[in-house]
């Protein structure tokens, strides 16, 4: 049994349905059964558990094989590493009572950054849970998601506008969620040995300058680029419902990305093949 987190999510359904696809049995652990029922048609067993709930993920991990674990996100929390810390903690009681033997683990680049590095800091405790227990553990660090700007899709129809917290002419490289997801359900099944991190790029950099091309040109409009300022990001995220401890956690990994303290640490990156003008293109289809 594959057990599969976030399976609701922007990555994890994506790595349940690969699985599904392949004819693995999936168990899809998930905090509200009503979002996963695609999933349960699919032929995904549903557990709903709340990962802060040790007992609840115990019973979720119960019978697993190899399990995809996640640190999501929440700008909405107060204290977002302690909670980290928590749901980590009940994730390693969890494994070690259910016989997992296979942990791969979705982390993100800079993750060996540390403390001080904002929402960065949650996949550096993640590749750390684990140490000590006897289970295959694989921790993959994508780049910068084409989701990140896909999430302003209406604005940009509507008002022509495409905010960034970047410098405009700043390169990063950018990876599509759906190639992550695809990597991340083949890293789960392969039984070759594999490293233990592995970095994870898009097939080029782009500036915030060329993702608005690729709007402008994909939607046939103009686009404008706002640059937001650093001093303004607190009053935009806040706006946003972006607690203090959430605004502070983006803003630390955003000026790690800035100063350029998330490059890659291994010589031998993988590359994914979906350019963002592809992503766009496909997106919108799905719109």
């Amino acid at each position: 049994m594959d057990i599969v987190l976030g399976a609701t999510g922007q990555v994890g359904s994506g790595v349940a349905k690969g699985l599904l696809k392949k004819g693995r049995e999936v168990r899809a652990v998930v905090r509200n059964g009503a979002k996963a029922r695609e999933l349960e048609k699919m032929g995904a067993e549903i557990a709903v558990a709340d990962y802060l709930d040790r007992e609840a993920l115990e019973r979720a991990f119960h019978g697993g094989g190899t399990a995809f674990l996640l640190t999501p996100e929440d700008p909405w929390s107060e204290h977002h590493i302690d909670d980290v810390r928590v749901m980590l903690g009940n994730y390693r009681e969890s494994v070690q009572a259910s016989g997992v033997n296979k942990i791969v683990g979705l982390s993100t680049m800079g993750a060996q950054l540390g403390p001080g590095s904002g929402d960065l800091y949650a996949s550096y405790l993640l590749e750390r849970a684990f140490w000590g227990l006897d289970v295959e553990q694989v921790f993959v660090r994508p780049t910068y998601y084409y989701s990140n700007w896909t999430g302003y899709l209406d604005l940009v129809k509507a008002q022509g506008i495409l905010p960034t917290l970047f410098p405009p002419e700043m390169k990063l490289s950018m990876v599509s969620p759906l190639d992550i997801s695809a990597y991340l359900a083949e890293a789960m099944v392969r039984d070759a040995p594999q490293e233990r991190v592995a970095e994870v790029l898009g097939p080029r950099e782009y500036s915030s300058l060329d993702i608005v091309k690729t709007f402008e040109d994909v939607l046939g409009r103009d686009v404008a680029l706002q640059p937001i300022p650093p001093d303004e990001w607190g009053r935009m995220l806040t706006r946003a419902g972006f607690t203090a401890d959430g605004i502070e956690d983006l803003t630390l990994m955003t000026k790690a990305v800035i100063d350029g303290r998330t490059k890659g640490e291994r010589p031998d990156p993988v590359h994914l093949p979906t350019d963002f003008r592809t992503y766009l293109v496909n997106r919108l289809r799905t719109a």
